[in-house]
């Protein structure tokens, strides 16, 4: 591929050891970008963190937790689930929703930053 680099002295090796990079990368760029695109959501977002936090909930749980009727929290857990970033179970009748393991790894520095309220004092 070419380079187009203006600059002078353009560190052709750099660049091409970022390509490669990225390329190596591109599955997980994918998955991430779409785990984050989900919990970009406010309500989806704590809804991960509560499962993450508690490793299953079911609908109830999680309306009564967010104040949400379950209609709207189900709308969320369906998005989530289709893009498989929960997992369900079922114990009887009752439906138990949990992080699936690749996206409780992925979430997990974000969730540790939040717990230890690290967040805003990043800026």
């Amino acid at each position: 591929m070419e380079i187009n680099c203006i600059r002078d002295k353009a560190d052709e090796s750099q660049i091409r050891r970022c390509r490669e990079r990225l390329k190596e990368l591109n599955d997980s760029f994918f998955e991430l970008s779409q785990g984050l695109e989900l919990a970009s959501n406010n309500v989806r977002l704590k809804i991960l963190f509560l499962l993450y936090e508690e490793s299953r909930l079911c609908v109830c749980d999680l309306s009564d937790v967010l104040g949400m009727n379950i209609s709207a929290v189900s709308q969320h857990l369906r998005k989530l689930k289709d893009r498989d970033l929960i997992i369900l179970s079922k114990a009887g009748k009752i439906i138990f929703y949990s992080l699936t393991p690749k996206y409780e790894q992925m979430l997990k520095p974000f969730f540790k930053l939040l717990e230890e309220n690290k967040i805003f004092n990043l800026v």
